[in-house]
């Protein structure tokens, strides 16, 4: 079954929403930066080359967010943060509006970040402000106005990170809806087929091993005439969970179609037999089935032992199916060199009316 992505400690969400909020923060206060030096007369080497290097940031952020380090994307609102801290005590400013600029980092990470990372950056930006209008205003007014921006900055994120979060939920049921097949809970054509991309990646990469088990029910055809459409629904979704059984979560079970599924493994020729015979004897030990568990034809084959490519595997799976099945069916072939398992103990004649 198609598993929806996990939210880990110090997770990015969304890659392109982050690079295009920097992109807005750095392109807007470059400029800015420049404008508020020349109009103040504070013009200095250090503040135009701020300045400069905020709008290449923005550029990079712009144009080639897939080359950036992925720790900056992390650190943006936290630099970004102790940077509004630094200069807020410089100029010895704590006006509401100084203190608003601790608002971008602050949605920023909760919009794209961790709870985590999140929680760290308020806890920087109250530091910050509080060692800033402290000294200046002192601990009365100081207290006021730092609790207002505490509770301001709270809830602004609590509000922003909740919403994301709903809408990660809401997106994971869409994406696991999308990529499962409605009847059998398996994964669908359309998740094994990005699956198999993956995978085919991996294994040019690695040079490590791939097995294709395609598996078919004989005589399918004759369950449903002999007992209608909703039993043989039943059989299906008792070839799936059989699958999930043997397969368990180092493989991609998926149902390509009507009674055609296909298991996905990174193992080799040792493992693979192996586990289409644990795929028939799951079935096999059904005994609520009409008729009887039915038999299954499984083509195996491996890459790179009986392929070169991806798609030369589904070629050699289909092929071996192709021979288990004209050779008797209930069968196991394995596509090259490689034992015919020959007829299972899942084999079990067509359903007679």
């Amino acid at each position: 079954m198609p598993q929806t992505r996990d939210h880990f400690a110090y997770e990015l969400r969304d890659l392109h929403g982050a690079s295009r909020s920097i992109v807005y923060l750095t392109l807007a206060g470059s400029p800015y930066l420049t404008a508020v030096s020349i109009l103040t007369s504070q013009v200095s080497a250090v503040g135009l080359l701020s300045s400069v290097f905020m709008g290449l940031t923005g550029l990079v952020c712009w144009w080639r967010p897939g080359r950036i380090p992925r720790p900056f994307w992390f650190a943006a609102p936290l630099i970004a943060t102790a940077t509004i801290s630094v200069l807020n005590i410089a100029s010895h400013d704590a006006s509401s509006g100084a203190l608003l600029f601790y608002l971008w980092p602050v949605l920023y990470a909760a919009n794209f970040l961790s709870t985590r990372v999140l929680s760290l950056n308020l806890t920087m930006a109250f530091a910050g402000a509080g060692l800033t209008v402290f000294p200046i205003l002192g601990l009365r007014v100081g207290l006021a106005d730092w609790t207002a921006m505490v509770l301001a900055m709270s809830m602004a994120a609590a509000v922003v990170h909740t919403l994301r979060r709903r809408a990660d939920k809401l997106r994971d049921v869409l994406e696991r809806q999308a990529h499962a097949d409605h009847l059998t809970g398996l994964a669908n054509r359309r998740y094994f087929d990005e699956a198999l991309a993956d995978a085919g990646a991996w294994a040019r990469s690695t040079g490590g091993e791939l097995a294709l088990l395609t598996v078919d029910l004989d005589h399918f055809k004759a369950i449903n005439d002999t007992f209608g459409h909703a039993e043989g629904d039943r059989v299906l979704r008792a070839v799936a969970t059989a699958m999930g059984t043997a397969v368990g979560k180092d493989g991609v079970a998926a149902r390509l179609g009507g009674d055609e599924f296909v298991v996905l493994l990174r193992a080799g020729r040792r493992t693979a037999p192996g586990v289409a015979e644990g795929l028939c004897a799951a079935v096999a030990a059904r005994t609520d089935l009409p008729g009887g568990p039915p038999s299954l034809s499984i083509g195996v084959a491996v890459l790179p032992g009986d392929a070169g490519d991806v798609d030369g595997l589904v070629a050699a799976s289909d092929a071996a199916l192709y021979e288990a099945k004209t050779s008797g069916r209930g069968r196991v072939a394995v596509a090259g060199p490689g034992p015919d398992l020959g007829l299972m103990a899942s084999s079990a004649p067509a359903p007679r009316p």
